[in-house]
């Protein structure tokens, strides 16, 4: 059986950092107030030159670099994204164009921080059929274009970054890429979205001046969801493969927040030192997210050759979803 198999990384955080005491001012809020509540210390924003495609174009020439290729090797794009640059063309389409992969298709995702899950198992597929032979996979947020810097419940949590992964057929069946799972629940889409902007609410004067372009969330609600969402999915994942979490050698979850992460893990018996946690210094970038704690860890020595690898995250719709690989 063909896999697909992780052969670069890459990520990408614009140079700007705000901390929570930059918030501070800008906001009714405080250091202790934010991190007692999601973990967050400071997080990274684009400045006015940079949009998505920027980021997103960042981390994927680091993951070529790193995969030893060059774009024409590349078949096909798959990212995720909830802040294109705009409805179209879409942020695969231009990357695709500035990196330089002339035979390449390429498609958006919007699963919301799911994105990151999603591409990467949609570019798994292609592999796995045997209709391409490497995909490069990315997920990349401008979220501070869509935060209402007025609302503290949502501005301390969103920042901008952008990650991607070259994945590359392999015949070895022990390593790659296992299994994966998507999810979605329309019931929930009131918990977190952005009301301004499409076709139901297409941008006026009054959806302006009504603060309709950006992004809205009951967080208490989110909260309570978002957990039963990643204890769900984490224990279907590695139950159908025939693995329990004392198997598992490092859990990398959407960092969205740590009271989050820390609910989740304690619910499926994991401890604390085999998940990987960077929301202290990034904050959530939604489908970069997972992208963004892979390229860490791995950088970081916490991802060795044989280790079983579990993946997670949620986001706005509900969209979520879980990976399982051997790296």
């Amino acid at each position: 059986m063909t896999r697909a198999r992780i052969v670069g990384l890459g990520a990408y955080a614009p140079k700007r950092v705000l901390t929570n005491a930059d918030l501070a001012k800008m906001v009714e809020t405080n250091d202790e107030w934010i991190v007692q509540r999601s973990g967050i210390r400071e997080r990274h924003i684009a400045d006015e030159s940079e949009a998505t495609s920027d980021l997103a174009l960042r981390a994927a020439q680091q993951a070529l670099e790193r995969a030893n290729l060059v774009p024409e090797d590349i078949e096909f794009i798959a990212v995720g994204t909830t802040t294109p640059d705009m409805f179209f063309p879409s942020v695969g389409n231009i990357v695709q164009h500035k990196l330089g992969c002339r035979r390449a298709g390429s498609v958006d995702m919007l699963a919301a921080c799911a994105g990151s899950i999603y591409s990467l198992s949609i570019g798994a597929q292609f592999i796995q059929t045997g209709k391409y032979r490497r995909v490069l996979c990315i997920g990349a947020e401008t979220l501070s274009r869509i935060t209402d810097w007025t609302d503290r419940g949502t501005c301390v949590l969103l920042a901008d970054a952008a990650g991607a992964a070259v994945l590359e057929a392999s015949d070895d069946e022990a390593r790659g890429i296992l299994d994966f799972d998507l999810y979605s629940d329309g019931q929930y889409w009131d918990l977190l979205y952005m009301p301004g902007g499409g076709s139901r609410q297409p941008a006026t004067r009054e959806s302006v001046d009504a603060r309709l372009h950006f992004a809205k969330m009951k967080g208490g609600e989110v909260f309570k969801v978002a957990v039963r969402m990643f204890v769900d999915c984490t224990e279907r994942i590695l139950a159908r493969n025939g693995f329990s979490a004392a198997d598992v050698s490092l859990f990398i979850p959407h960092q969205a927040n740590l009271r989050i992460i820390e609910a989740a893990v304690k619910r499926v018996s994991l401890p604390m030192e085999r998940v990987f946690v960077n929301v202290d210094r990034y904050g959530n970038t939604g489908a970069a997210s997972v992208y963004v704690a892979l390229e860490e860890a791995v950088a970081q020595g916490r991802v060795r050759s044989g280790d079983l690898v579990l993946m997670a995250a949620f986001g706005g719709g509900f969209a979520w979803g879980s990976l399982l690989m051997r790296w």
